[in-house]
């Protein structure tokens, strides 16, 4: 018998690339193939699926990531690899809150989708050492502080100084300091470039709910 599928994912070609790999498969089949991730619950109902292939960010900008949360909350028998080619580092910390079982960068050649899809179903919990490092201006996206990260995911947005001192309950001179460090870092002239670099890069992405 082999494992029933649900793809959720928004773009065309790696969607395709997913169901014809399932389908080369021994041990897979697509039960249901989604662009978007706010139904990927609603069908867990219609669907008995073993295994969700769940992308970040879907149509409409809907999160894969709260979809994952809301079907492991109802159904925590169903396994899910989330799937994604944004570097977000908070994303890696966030599955694993949530309980997702793995995790897969589809630029990652060193193991295969269907290699993680199998680990996962023999139990296994199988996740990447860390995101993605990426080069923003002279600095790695390693050499930036998680609370640095915070700001810079803050500053993407166009919040002021205050604004973003007030969301990440610091005062507005910690705020400076992280976005001077940052600047020094990267060799940016001023926080407009690194707000803009940090978004075209990806390292950061602004998830706001409201």
């Amino acid at each position: 018998m082999k494992y029933k599928v649900m793809i959720v994912e928004d773009q065309a070609m790696p969607r395709q690339l997913f169901e014809l790999r399932i389908q080369a498969s021994e041990h897979f089949e697509t039960a249901i193939s989604i662009d978007n991730a706010a139904l990927a619950d609603v069908y867990c109902l219609r669907y008995p699926v073993a295994l969700i292939l769940m992308d970040v960010i879907t149509r409409d900008g809907k999160s894969g990531l709260d979809a994952a949360a809301r079907i492991k909350r109802a159904f925590p028998q169903i396994k899910i690899v989330v799937v994604t080619s944004m570097p977000e580092c908070s994303y890696l910390g966030r599955a694993r809150e949530i309980g997702v079982e793995s995790f897969w960068y589809k630029e990652d050649q060193r193991q295969s989708l269907l290699e993680i899809m199998e680990r996962t179903m023999n139990g296994e919990s199988v996740y990447p050492e860390a995101s993605p490092e990426l080069r923003l201006g002279l600095a790695s996206s390693y050499d930036f502080t998680q609370r640095e990260l915070e700001v810079l995911r803050e500053i993407t947005g166009g919040d002021t100084n205050q604004e973003i001192a007030e969301s990440l309950h610091l005062s507005v001179a910690t705020v400076k300091s992280h976005i001077l460090n940052m600047l020094e870092k990267t060799g940016f002239r001023n926080r407009t470039e690194l707000a803009v670099r940090a978004r075209e890069s990806g390292l950061v992405i602004l998830d706001r709910k409201n």
